[in-house]
Parts: C-alpha cells; sequence; structure tokens
C-alpha cells in the first residue's frame, strides 16, 4: 500500500499558502507527492516550496515552462536549487527548448525529473483542430513525446487515454505522469480527457495526478487512501 502511495500526487490546486498547509497536514502520509501549480506558485512563490519541503514532503512544481531555451535552461536552473522532484515543461517548445531543458537539469546540484507536457487533458479533439493540429489527438501527442525523447527529456505527462500508446511506442524508458483522473462515479468537470485510477495504471502510467476529487471530497485523507488502494489492486493485476 505505501508503494501504491507513493504514485498518487496530490495537486494543491488552491488559493494560498494557509489552505495548501492545512491540506499537506490533513494528507501527509497518504499521498506521495504534493503538486504546486501556477496559480499557487504565483501566489506564495519559493518560498512556499521550500516550506513543503521543510516538512519532509515532495514537491512536483507544474510550471509548464514554454519559452526561449536560454530562459527556459534558466527557470531549470532555479528548480534544481530549489529541490523539487518534478518540474514540467511544454514539449511544443520544440528540440532546441527541451534540449537546453534537459542540459541545465544535468548540471543541476539536485537535478529534478524533466516531465514534458503533451497535449492539456483539457483540450478535446475539436479544440486541436481549432488551433491548428490536423491529426488525431492520439497521434498528436506521440509526435511530441517522440521530440521530448529525443531532446532527453525524462518522462512525459499525458492524458488516461494516450498512456497505452506511448507505452507501445517508447516503452518502459519514459515516466508517465497522468493527469485527469477521475474516480467513479465523478463527472469530468473542465477536463475533456479522462480516466479511471485502476485503468491509467493497467495501461502503464507511473505517476497519477488527482486535485478536485481528493481535495472537495468531505474525508479527503479517505478519497487519497481509496485512490491509492485502486492504484494497489490495478498493479497486482
Amino acid at each position: 500500500m505505501n508503494d501504491a502511495r507513493s504514485r498518487l500526487i496530490v495537486a494543491l490546486d488552491v488559493p494560498d499558502r494557509r489552505t495548501a498547509l492545512a491540506c499537506i497536514s490533513q494528507l501527509s502520509g497518504h499521498v506521495g507527492c504534493f503538486k504546486v501549480g501556477l496559480e499557487l506558485f504565483v501566489r506564495e512563490g519559493p518560498r512556499l516550496v521550500e516550506e513543503i519541503l521543510g516538512l519532509g514532503e515532495k514537491v512536483f512544481l507544474d510550471l509548464k515552462l514554454h519559452d526561449i531555451p536560454n530562459t527556459v535552461a534558466g527557470a531549470v536552473r532555479s528548480a534544481g536549487r530549489l529541490g523539487v522532484q518534478m518540474l514540467t515543461i511544454h514539449a511544443s517548445g520544440g528540440g532546441e527548448m527541451l534540449k537546453a531543458a534537459r542540459n541545465s537539469s544535468d548540471s543541476a546540484e539536485r537535478p529534478p525529473i524533466l516531465l514534458a507536457v503533451t497535449a492539456l487533458t483539457s483540450v478535446s479533439q475539436t479544440e486541436a483542430q481549432r488551433i491548428g493540429v490536423d491529426m488525431p489527438l492520439g497521434q498528436w501527442v506521440e509526435r511530441l513525446a517522440q521530440i521530448a525523447m529525443e531532446a532527453g527529456i525524462h518522462g512525459l505527462v499525458a492524458s488516461p487515454l494516450e498512456v497505452t500508446g506511448l507505452r507501445q511506442r517508447f516503452g518502459t524508458k519514459p515516466r508517465i505522469v497522468v493527469p485527469g483522473i477521475r474516480p467513479a462515479g465523478l463527472g469530468s468537470q473542465d477536463q475533456a480527457r479522462t480516466g479511471r485510477p485502476a485503468d491509467a495504471i493497467r495501461a502503464g502510467a507511473d505517476y497519477l495526478v488527482v486535485g478536485r476529487p481528493v481535495l472537495q471530497d468531505p474525508d479527503p485523507p479517505g478519497a487519497a487512501d481509496r485512490i491509492a488502494a485502486e492504484i494497489a489492486n490495478a498493479a497486482e493485476l
């Protein structure tokens, strides 16, 4: 069960430090890592990340970096100094940007695991076509993943629907982190491409990212434990 909990990442999609620390206090020991995204990082900055790390927790810094190579390399260096475990960058930034990020990570004292974001889970096939994607979403995800793998990026972020195809194409090497996880009985909310925890694990996901289904449950630790149990059961099959 502890191994299953280590594969569960809770997204701290909350507005401020006080709320984030209250969530961590409730969920410590029930999950493996806490994700700090744009809303919380813009409000509270690196000091909150350092505070969470100081509590002995792991931090997944989800900033989805997308800029010129030199700027992204500098941001990766800064994340390395913080000591975060994982950091996201957009695969659509291109090969040179991704290579700059990987080189910067390699030179860091505490290099973060770099995860290339493929297609956001909020993007539907219709929306992808509106922004110029002229192929099925799964094919687009695999194309972006190929660029990331060629640049030496450590892992990928993709929806539950693309995990099987990514594993078939790239094997066991990349770490695959999967958001858009919705336990049975919950709607998709603002996500377009979602899946259940067990299905994502059986397809080959290494880590699952869950936010509102845990944080908005009347019993957040119990909700986390139920998802961890589903991960454990799926991993044994």
